[in-house]
């Protein structure tokens, strides 16, 4: 059985990269992906996915780096964390890039101590706001642009795809 799992959601993509996605998915995974596309209300034109998965740890990063090559389109992915490993979430819009942050057990975003260390010296020698840079790494701006997607997307049908092992 699969060590690591999570969720993916391509919140926005044009339908003509659907089979790329799919592609690239596919890659990462060594199996056969045959995702579910359904209209994306938010963004008239475009289709919207999602599908838990199961495959190794790392699987998360791994089907982000593969997807980011497709620069228009906005997704999320999360990995579990499981016994000995945090999990992780990713998400990624055409405006903002990429952001990724640790999860722990409870969900939580994790910050690394010297993440918080180096954000405290910028605000104190005036270089940033701290409470900007705090949302930064709680990933405030993807969740605001994300919103309006995720929301949009209740209700949509959900596949299971399961790594080759």
């Amino acid at each position: 059985m699969a060590a690591a799992r999570g969720v993916l959601y391509v919140h926005s993509a044009q339908p003509a990269l659907c089979p790329h996605i799919e592609w690239a998915v596919a890659g990462v995974l060594g199996v056969p992906v045959d995702l579910t596309w359904t209209a994306q209300p938010a963004a008239p034109g475009a289709v919207r996915a999602q599908a838990e998965w199961e495959g190794r740890p790392g699987t998360a990063a791994a089907v982000t780096s593969s997807l980011m090559a497709w620069q228009r389109i906005r997704f999320e992915i999360t990995e579990d964390a499981s016994p000995g490993i945090d999990g992780s979430r990713h998400a990624y819009t055409p405006t903002l890039g990429a952001f990724t942050a640790v999860v722990g057990a409870s969900g939580d975003i994790l910050i690394p101590e010297d993440r918080l260390r180096n954000v405290m010296l910028m605000a104190t020698q005036g270089r940033a706001v701290l409470e900007d840079e705090l949302d930064r790494l709680l990933g405030k701006q993807w969740d605001e642009e994300l919103e309006s997607f995720r929301y949009a997307g209740e209700g949509a049908p959900v596949r299971w795809l399961h790594a080759a092992v």
